[in-house]
């Protein structure tokens, strides 16, 4: 028989009075553990957890010591010591994995750089791509008028393509970008989370068609028959009576566009085609097909910039006639043009490790420009040497531009191309 009871009591009572003594020691060393293993990535010894929970509850042990001094000849004190011991180094074991397991350096910019969801990334070749629709209501931007009916349905109705590998800050700053391009808007906020949803507050256009007006220039509509094609910048001269104005659209519109804008507007008919299980029926409808900037031709109304001396003439004139003027042809299609007239083509191309050197001369193709691997390159604009006279070989690695007749040179791609 033990001072203080049987055995079984003895132990019953060490453990007791271990879990009762180990709460302050096992928080501690818990506590600790963490710690260290978090600002400095080292795991704190298990010998110095077992002397560091000793000590504590040797203060508590000594306390209780004091109110009853028969517990230090009893083998409860015993059982109280592996309990609290066992503790302690249960809690330094969690504490030091939460340690090594928790973000380090967590703020809030790291949380804004998150990206999109792999769930609804969209691979097109090699590329992701996103697909960004707004979710809820478009709200209206505090301190400016309210927005339009048909500005806040073809904000609600719209999406937008967008690259998949940028952090979601980054897509919200591009989604802000071409919203103020394609609607003009004064000013625009767009939040996206992780699932591709955009909670888009805008502000509508203030003075859209001021701001278009370049300085010394007025803005006059007129009446007349609209070319196909025509569209906001194109140049146009327009004959009226027997003086000839030029000027600058800044819109077009046309009895064929306001038909298709109200077709655009109206919500599909109801029908029975089934939504496959598990489905969403807004998420899987097609998207209509959005309008284009260009007009559809016909009678209509046009607006333009002309200078001012000529307000007045093209007001008077009751059947102006608008004609568009050629900008230019671009120079460098029109080299590619007669290239591809004369049955050659220009190809791009990298060379592979296992070319063949003399296939250019076998070819007969033609190298325009050559990037190469080595210093040869080094002190000119991006590396390319243009018409380059050929001391050496084509190498693996190096980039060119080749050109010859059209079955040759695809042949010498083949060959040589990686």
């Amino acid at each position: 028989m033990t001072p203080g009871g049987s055995l079984p009591v003895e132990i019953l009572l060490g453990i007791y009075l271990g879990l009762l003594t180990g709460i302050v020691p096992a928080f501690v060393a818990g506590s600790l553990g963490f710690l260290v293993r978090y600002f400095t990535g080292v795991t704190l010894p298990g010998f110095g957890v077992v002397v560091l929970a000793l000590s504590i509850a040797s203060v508590q042990g000594g306390l209780l010591g004091l109110i009853e001094p028969t517990i230090a000849q009893s083998p409860r004190l015993l059982v109280a010591v592996l309990v609290v011991l066992m503790l302690a180094l249960y809690a330094h074991n969690q504490g030091d994995k939460l340690g090594a397991e928790l973000p380090r350096r967590l703020s809030l910019t790291s949380i804004r750089q998150r990206t999109l969801s792999t769930d609804v990334v969209e691979l097109v070749g090699t590329v992701g791509r996103v697909t960004v629709r707004p979710t809820g209501e478009i709200h209206d931007m505090e301190g400016y008028p309210l927005l339009s009916p048909d500005l806040r349905r073809s904000l609600k109705t719209d999406s937008w393509r967008l690259p998949a590998d940028l952090p979601l800050s980054e897509l919200e700053s591009r989604l802000e970008e071409r919203l103020r391009t394609d609607h003009d808007l004064a000013d625009v906020t767009v939040t996206i989370d992780e699932r591709a949803r955009a909670t888009i507050t805008a502000a509508p256009p203030s003075g859209g068609l001021s701001k278009r007006i370049p300085d010394g220039r007025r803005a006059v509509s007129i009446a007349t028959l609209v070319p196909t094609g025509l569209a906001r910048g194109d140049e146009v001269s327009i004959r009226a009576g027997d003086r000839t104005v030029s000027g600058t659209v800044l819109s077009a519109r046309t009895e064929i566009d306001d038909e298709r804008a109200t077709a655009a507007d109206e919500p599909p008919a109801d029908d029975e085609t089934p939504v496959p299980d598990g489905g969403d029926a807004a998420a899987d409808a097609v998207p209509a097909p959005k309008p284009s900037a260009a007009s559809a031709g016909g009678v209509g109304r046009v607006t333009v910039a002309v200078a001012r001396r000529d307000v007045k003439a093209l007001l008077e004139a009751e059947t102006p006639k608008l004609v568009v003027r050629s900008r230019g042809t671009s120079r460098e299609f029109e080299a590619f043009a007669l290239v591809r007239r004369a049955g050659h083509a220009i190809r791009r191309l990298t060379v592979g490790s296992s070319a063949d050197a003399d296939a250019r001369d076998a070819a007969n193709v033609t190298v325009l420009a050559a990037r190469r691997q080595g210093s040869e390159t080094g002190g000119r604009r991006s590396g390319w040497v243009f018409a380059p006279g050929i001391e050496r070989s084509l190498e693996p690695g190096d980039e060119v531009f080749v050109a010859g007749p059209e079955a040759a040179t695809d042949e010498f791609v083949e060959a040589v191309a990686r």
